[in-house]
């Protein structure tokens, strides 16, 4: 079962890309993406898709230009996930066939970014948004729309943003930091995994 928990692996380097990628999948996390401002993340990138790309969503993070939409597609990247809203990136995602996930905060960016055909919205930084930010913006919205909260965002908080509208959630340095070791990841992946399961009843409202 598929849980809606993108892994944010800021920092990891090629190395131990494979390594941290099967700790995540085996745990049940697979949505993976590699910010651009980790080492060589283009590599990252490229070693995950080669090793996990028919079973796992893989992708970048801190995606800022339309260039790197592109080397993102040549490394194999399906998934394409800003902190802000940007028209040619949006766009650049779409043509090339990817996911594209942009950073927003307020209705205007939501509304601005489902119109330059994002697939969904990142709600950034969640916790400033809040549930209650959630639950205004979400009753604007198409009621189809991914809403996905990153920023500030625990295993225990999970059932009140689910019942605010939330579809899933980015996790990042409670989930990896650099130092980690695979086994580390794995058991906090598994431990995000039993709270997502956990909340599998709860729905908006």
């Amino acid at each position: 079962m598929s849980r809606n928990i993108i892994a944010i692996l800021r920092g990891l380097t090629p190395a131990e890309a494979e390594a941290i990628g099967a700790a995540l999948i085996e745990a049940g996390i697979d949505r993976i993406e590699v910010p651009l401002n980790s080492p060589e993340p283009f590599e990252s990138i490229a070693r995950l898709a080669r090793a996990f790309g028919a079973r796992a969503f893989i992708g970048a993070g801190t995606v800022l230009t339309a260039e790197d939409v592109a080397r993102v597609a040549e490394a194999g990247g399906r998934l394409i996930v800003s902190p802000d809203t940007n028209p040619a990136v949006i766009e650049a995602a779409r043509a090339a066939g990817l996911a594209c996930y942009p950073g927003a905060m307020t209705p205007s960016e939501c509304f601005t970014a489902l119109r330059h055909g994002a697939t969904g919205l990142k709600l950034f930084p969640a916790f400033l948004i809040g549930t209650e930010g959630l639950r205004a913006i979400r009753a604007v919205l198409p009621p189809s729309t991914e809403c996905w909260a990153v920023g500030g965002i625990a295993s225990t908080d999970f059932a009140a943003w689910r019942a605010a509208g939330a579809t899933g959630f980015g996790i990042g340095s409670s989930l990896y930091r650099p130092g980690l070791t695979p086994s580390e990841v794995a058991a906090r992946a598994r431990a995000l995994v039993a709270a997502w399961d956990a909340t599998e009843g709860v729905h908006s409202a």
